[in-house]
């Protein structure tokens, strides 16, 4: 995309009229409004070269029609301040023509919709670097700034999304058992079920849209569950993510998540997408959009904070969104009732049985009134008016016999029943219960980060949706919560994360859950430790770059090296080349730089998103890849 655009500015650069009259750059708002015109002078430029013609134009027979707006989305793209003119910066619900106001139909847009976001979810994927030198301090000073995220276009970089999204290579393979260690063991073969799917636990560092789109040959229609619990987009960065996108940037890194998500799904599987206030409303119509509205189930409301006192402020929020939607009305959830408020077994079974010590209530008609006397067990009482017993004789003999039915001192009858017969209260969408209550900040399930989901909570998700060996994934795995209970539970589960704590947390937790550790609901449900999981990462390739710049003997090794960088691998797309080439190197200021600084100036060229190595270019030498990691790689492509 970035060469690209070089070439298209180079080519418009032929027509004066396109030039602004002083700076002589090129000025987007003539171009643009040529392109309203379907100016002949822009049209024969682009048409006469290949490729502005391959990209804007449309053959039909022997005709070549100009796309124009597909040539006007590139200039927006490009744009400086890389906005929408249409959207002036807005989010809004529209038909892509008129707003919500305007028209009765809804569907939501947002620039960049049709759109790849080509970066991830970390904090340093969140800013640009650059330095400037400082007249005052005489030296050069990193400088950050939020980063303007780069979209590959679905229609004007078909071929960068089909490299983007092309199965990954994956390295660094190990297993984990619970007598492995900490650095695991070697990986020895993948199992696989009766019909070839892998059978494994998988935990995946790396980008998790590429990560999911190299899953698809072999997971996708597969997976029963889908949790994930993204950035809320709000500026909180507690947990170390890029949690402070733009509304249309955090809207296209969950739909482009998404979409691949639910060719995961099995056809009767569901998704459970955790959210706060702040975009829940416009990830419903997102996720309405792209699972179908009718195959919305809920949105469950969780109580985060379980006291009153912990609210900070008046009318606090302290509950989160649960969006619920199944791939296809062939679904079935398994039945869940929760225990009765202890305040209820008190009020409701008072009594408790001598001989079996077991809480009971009994329960007869108070109600006053006339009705016919009746014989009841050779006595003659006068029913109430109101409710009635419908027992028959051998019943009502059986239920005297078992100690079911007694009598008062008055020679009422009553019925017997025990607390532990009650099913239970049918679950809503409300959860404020004990059960998933937050994690304290005492409690020993707790990892560093707040917002860390408590395992009751997933354990619910867990059992209402999937059975014993089920497979269940999590794209955003944080401290590995899902996958923890995911195990306990006996599913099989994959995670994956990218964020280099992975080993502190997912990867850490999951050795201790394979320990037999005691945390969460290890209790609940009688955990004793045992099983494996396999650890790998999405190979990649500008580390390769990032060796070749430390192992720089000299000043003159990097300049020499400028050129293999811009070829050879992924650079910011807001490095000027040009000018750090023919400006930057030749200034006495940065050849006066120690080597060492000179180096991390370098460093900071490179790509922190595009990283990776396809999985059909593994062989090639350059990449490094051991003939151990290209041989699993290939067996979990099951090639």
């Amino acid at each position: 995309m970035h060469n690209f655009k070089q070439v298209v500015e180079k080519i418009l650069k032929q027509e004066e009229s396109f030039l602004d009259n002083e700076t002589k750059e090129l000025n987007y708002v003539k171009i643009k409004d040529s392109a309203d015109k379907i100016d002949a002078k822009l049209i024969a430029l682009l048409a006469e070269h290949v490729e502005t013609k391959d990209k804007f134009f449309t053959k039909i027979k022997d005709v070549y029609v100009f796309n124009s707006n597909d040539f006007k989305f590139f200039l927006d793209e490009n744009k400086i301040n890389n906005s929408y003119t249409q959207f002036a910066n807005q989010i809004g619900l529209s038909d892509s023509v008129d707003f919500l106001k305007d028209r009765g139909e809804v569907v939501l847009g947002f620039p960049y919709k049709d759109c790849i976001l080509e970066g991830g979810q970390s904090t340093e994927e969140g800013v640009d670097m650059f330095f400037e030198y400082s007249d005052k301090s005489k030296e050069y000073k990193e400088m950050t700034a939020k980063r303007g995220e780069v979209f590959f276009n679905q229609v004007l970089a078909r071929d960068e999304i089909d490299r983007l999204f092309d199965k990954k290579a994956l390295v660094n393979w190990k297993r984990h058992t619970k007598d492995s260690g900490k650095d695991g063991e070697a990986v020895k073969e993948l199992e696989r079920d009766e019909s070839g799917t892998i059978k494994e636990n998988l935990i995946i560092k790396g980008n998790n849209l590429l990560a999911l789109h190299s899953l698809k040959s072999e997971f996708s229609g597969k997976v029963k569950l889908i949790y994930i619990d993204p950035p809320y987009n709000t500026e909180n960065d507690t947990f170390k993510y890029n949690d402070n996108f733009n509304h249309s940037t955090w809207l296209t890194f969950m739909k482009n998540r998404l979409e691949v998500a639910k060719n995961l799904l099995k056809d009767d599987g569901v998704i459970f997408v955790q959210c706060d206030n702040n975009e829940q409303a416009y990830l419903k119509i997102l996720m309405d959009e792209i699972f179908c509205r009718e195959n919305f189930r809920n949105n469950i409301i969780w109580r985060k904070l379980q006291s009153a006192k912990k609210q900070s402020s008046y009318l606090s929020n302290i509950t989160e969104h649960i969006l619920v939607y199944t791939k296809s009305n062939n679904f079935k959830l398994n039945k869940l009732f929760l225990k009765a408020q202890e305040e209820d077994d008190l009020k409701n079974y008072p009594y408790i049985e001598e001989k079996t010590k077991r809480r009971y209530g009994s329960f007869d008609f108070t109600q006053k009134g006339k009705g016919e006397a009746k014989l009841f067990c050779g006595k003659l009482l006068a029913p109430p008016v109101g409710k009635h017993w419908i027992w028959d004789q051998e019943g009502i003999n059986n239920g005297i016999k078992n100690n079911r039915i007694i009598f008062t001192k008055n020679g009422l009858p009553r019925v017997k029943r025990y607390l532990d017969e009650k099913e239970g209260n049918p679950l809503s969408d409300l959860w404020n219960d004990s059960e998933v209550k937050i994690i304290s900040a005492n409690d020993k399930e707790r990892f560093e980060f707040d917002g860390q989901k408590p395992e009751g909570l997933l354990k619910r998700i867990v059992e209402i949706t999937t059975e014993k060996g089920e497979l269940v994934l999590d794209y955003h795995a944080g401290t590995g919560t899902t996958l923890a209970v995911s195990h306990k539970t006996g599913r099989q589960w994959i995670g994956i994360e990218q964020m280099d704590y992975i080993h502190d947390l997912p990867e850490a937790r999951l050795r201790a859950v394979l320990n037999g550790e005691q945390f969460g609901i290890s209790g609940s449900v009688n955990w004793q430790g045992g099983g494996s999981f396999i650890y790998c990462e999405l190979a990649k390739w500008n580390e390769q770059a990032k060796d070749e710049i430390n192992k720089a003997k000299d000043y003159k090794a990097l300049e020499k090296m400028l050129d293999t960088l811009y070829e050879k691998y992924f650079l910011n797309y807001n490095i000027k080349t040009k000018e750090f080439k023919e400006k930057l190197l030749k200034e006495e200021n940065f050849k006066k730089l120690t080597l060492d600084e000179q180096k991390r100036m370098f460093l900071t060229m490179l790509d922190l998103n595009q990283m990776y190595v396809q999985e059909s270019e593994m062989g090639d030498k350059r990449f490094g890849i051991s003939k151990e990691d290209q041989k699993f790689t290939k067996e979990f492509y099951n090639k």
